[in-house]
């Protein structure tokens, strides 16, 4: 019987493999949704851990080296299933780093996952994620913010930056509809490999897509608000702070239509 597994480096990881990245925060990784053994967004995946390996430690595993490494973690369990792949160097953090010490991957998967239903209330929070473009493990904000939000009687937390602007939410990229086109917000976000089908598979849809500034305040002249991850294309969003936002069932149609036509891909 299949089960779900971890591995580190391609094979089985022991306790003593896990134990010195109990506390590990230096490591960056990626999130994948596994369907009948294969993932949509592959080369997005991939192209994110490369350039956040280079980023971070210098040089990166090769491609197919992740690949063979995700596909026999795969293999080992269910045909459907969640799969974090992440990046850490053996040196561990609070070291001066060696460029001839090559990164390690740790594979883990879990039970497969589509997300809240929502419609979610977001908190408005001023944040900005150190190295914003890094998918990486030091995130306590996130956390912590997502638990304000609760105890403030919302659902989670969005961010806003220094210049005022909406930028991503804890775990989540942002996306807000004006009525006729999908509005993607200005400012230093991870882009997320879900946005990054969506986005190419609108274009190929020819569904308008813009990039601006939205404010709190901006929000009240948008037509509607979703959140979206590596769980899901769009989960609807009815506020951000004090300002209710009207269903958006187009926006979150076309997000989910743009997600399907992405063709799922074999590791």
């Amino acid at each position: 019987m299949t089960s779900f597994v971890a591995h580190r480096n391609g094979r089985t990881a022991t306790a003593s493999d896990l134990t010195p990245l109990a506390f590990a925060g230096y490591a960056h990784f990626a999130a994948l949704q596994v369907r009948g053994g294969r993932v949509r967004g592959l080369d997005l995946h991939l192209s994110r851990l490369r350039r956040a390996s280079i980023r971070l430690f210098g040089q990166a595993l090769p491609d197919d080296i992740v690949r063979s490494r995700l596909r026999s973690a795969v293999e080992n369990g269910p045909a459907d299933a969640s799969a974090t792949a992440t990046v850490f160097s053996p040196e561990g953090e609070f070291t001066l780093g060696d460029p001839d010490v090559a990164p390690e991957l740790l594979v883990r998967t879990g039970p497969p996952a589509s997300g809240p239903a929502g419609p979610l209330a977001l908190l408005t929070v001023e944040h900005e994620r150190v190295l914003p473009g890094i998918k990486h493990v030091g995130e306590v904000a996130k956390t912590y913010f997502l638990r304000q939000a609760v105890a403030e009687g919302f659902d989670d937390a969005a961010f806003v930056d220094r210049r005022g602007r909406l930028s991503e939410a804890t775990i989540w990229n942002l996306a807000f509809w004006d009525g006729d086109a999908v509005v993607w917000p200005e400012a230093d976000v991870l882009g997320g490999t879900t946005m990054g089908i969506v986005r190419r598979q609108l274009d190929r849809l020819g569904v308008p897509q813009r990039t601006a500034a939205v404010t709190p305040a901006d929000v009240r002249a948008l037509a509607g608000a979703v959140v979206m991850n590596s769980w899901t294309p769009g989960v609807a969003v009815n506020r951000i702070g004090p300002v209710a936002l009207p269903e958006a069932p187009r926006l979150l149609e076309l997000l989910h239509q743009a997600y399907a036509a992405e063709p799922l891909t074999g590791l």
